[in-house]
């Protein structure tokens, strides 16, 4: 088999912020569970005393993942704060708007109206003060309520979310087919 590190560490980048179990690993590669947090075990300690190296891998809630080292932590506060203000994608715009006019919401709720998972897109909003966590719902797990900030606002020049339009009433059909025609 090949270095069976390099490739716990590829489908631990594929999995991103939702990690991998160490149970999880040792089925896909086949070995006792032992073996893997021996591995696993080895690769934290590698990655937190590798200098060369801006990430480390970690274990929290009995997962595995990647997260950046406490010294890029500056960096990448400047990094979100030197963007324009007006240089907004799409997905970040269409996440904002959801969270501006249902807030507070969960970020299962906006993935649910996107379709499409918005985990990094909260972080990068949040990184730039458009939005806050403000509280957390009584749900199983506890997950974080999002709403828009005072800088959110002001980006854009708005007194109160009441100016947002008003969004058209899809219930009937046929106003919803006449819209997109």
């Amino acid at each position: 088999m090949e270095n069976k590190a390099a490739l716990v560490e590829g489908l631990l980048f594929i999995a991103g912020d939702d990690g991998i179990s160490s149970e999880r690993l040792a089925d896909v590669f086949g070995v006792s569970e032992d073996e893997m947090k021996e591995l696993l075990e080895t690769m934290v300690r590698e990655y937190r005393e590798d200098e060369k190296r801006g990430i480390e891998l970690v274990s929290y809630g009995g997962k595995y993942k990647f997260v950046s080292k406490e010294i890029v932590a500056p960096y990448a506060k400047t990094l979100y704060e030197v963007l324009p203000s007006n240089n907004y994608s799409p997905a970040a715009l269409e996440t904002l708007a959801i969270i501006a006019y249902k807030q507070p919401i969960t970020r299962a709720e906006i993935e649910e109206i996107r379709g499409v998972g918005c985990e990094l897109i909260l972080h990068k909003l949040v990184a730039r003060d458009l939005i806050r966590e403000c509280g957390r719902t009584e749900a199983p797990g506890r997950p974080y309520l999002y709403e828009v900030t005072e800088t959110f606002m002001d980006s854009f020049k708005l007194e109160s979310l009441k100016e947002l339009p008003k969004l058209p009433d899809f219930r009937n059909p046929t106003e919803e087919k006449e819209l997109f025609e």
